[in-house]
This record gives C-alpha cells, sequence and structure tokens, in this order.
C-alpha cells in the first residue's frame, strides 16, 4: 500500500488513477495508495469517506501517523462496502462467535 508515487516519476498514485487527475508532487495521498492495488483500496475509501474529507483527515493527521490511518481507513472502507450495514463491527461480532 506504500509507494512513492508521484515524488518518483512512476505516474500517477492510485488516488490520481482513480480520479483520472494528474498526480502532482505534493499529492497527499501518493506515499500511501501505489498506482496497482491502491487504486482498488481507493476506490472504497472514495466511496465511503470521499476524497476531499479523506483528503483532509489526513491533512490533520501528524505524518509519523498517517500511514496507520490509511491503513485503518482502507479496511474500514473495504468492510463497509462489503458490509453495508455493519462494517468492520460485523467481522468484530463473527469473530466474537469463535
Amino acid at each position: 500500500m506504500m509507494s512513492a508515487g508521484a515524488s518518483n516519476g512512476s505516474g500517477p498514485c492510485g488516488a490520481c488513477k482513480f480520479l483520472r487527475r494528474k498526480c502532482v508532487k505534493g499529492c497527499i495521498f501518493a506515499p500511501y495508495f501505489d498506482p496497482d492495488q491502491g487504486t482498488a483500496h481507493f476506490a472504497a475509501v472514495h466511496k465511503v469517506f470521499g476524497a476531499s474529507n479523506a483528503s483532509k483527515l489526513l491533512l490533520r493527521i501528524p505524518a509519523p501517523k498517517r500511514p496507520d490511518a490509511v491503513v485503518t481507513l482502507s479496511y474500514e472502507a473495504l468492510a463497509r462496502v462489503r458490509d453495508p450495514v455493519y462494517g468492520c463491527v460485523g467481522h468484530i461480532f463473527a469473530l466474537q462467535q469463535q
């Protein structure tokens, strides 16, 4: 999920690729959404939270904590896409029933 994105000249990051926009040097999503797997993860984040809300959230979090925040956002968004009613709580309930 981590990549250098636009900073290494390898093309747009997964977020910019999904949004079909040019990935600028200071793209907030580039370090966290690679062009391959990051596109699917960002699609879920965008669907659940919105790109603007996700970028505002990341900008408010200190840089050392952003990778954990992105992992959490992606996990919760993917869980919400899989289970629109319960999201990640459905997975927690299933684990508690074991």
